[in-house]
């Protein structure tokens, strides 16, 4: 993989919960978590890992006095702005697991339309977009 890694970051409402169902439906591991002392349902900020990517994450209350941008939920903008893709070498198994640990799949495996590999969408509990497919467009 050339170049430096993008690491997506994103925000919920129960950043606590968000981490939970990351790991146990989609595969992550926590690489670190950094709770609030006071108030541990606050997370300030989160990296998980899956194989050689990462996504960071935190609380959407950790940013309320954050005066340069609003960081939001998917939920409370009522759409979203991007999704998160992974490669994963079993699709249709990752879909499988992630089923029965409650993630909502909202595009069941499928070969994909026009170029190599296989894949599949789900949604987080707070409304976010995943997909992961076998197709790696650094080798394919």
């Amino acid at each position: 993989m050339p170049g430096s890694p993008v690491i997506p970051c994103l925000r919920y409402a129960d950043a606590p919960a968000a981490i939970d169902f990351l790991c146990a439906a989609f595969g992550f591991a926590r690489h670190a978590v950094h709770a609030d002392d006071s108030d541990p349902t606050i997370i300030h900020h989160a990296q998980l890992i899956l194989g050689d990517g990462m996504v960071m994450l935190g609380s959407v209350k950790d940013m309320e006095d954050e005066s340069l941008y609003t960081w939001s939920t998917v939920r409370d903008l009522g759409g979203i702005t991007a999704c998160v893709y992974i490669v994963v070498p079993d699709p249709d198994g990752h879909c499988l697991h992630a089923r029965n640990e409650g993630a909502v799949v909202v595009q069941e495996p499928q070969a994909n339309d026009g170029y190599p590999g296989r894949g599949y969408t789900a949604l987080d509990p707070e409304g976010n977009v995943w997909s992961f497919g076998s197709y790696d467009p650094w080798t394919d």
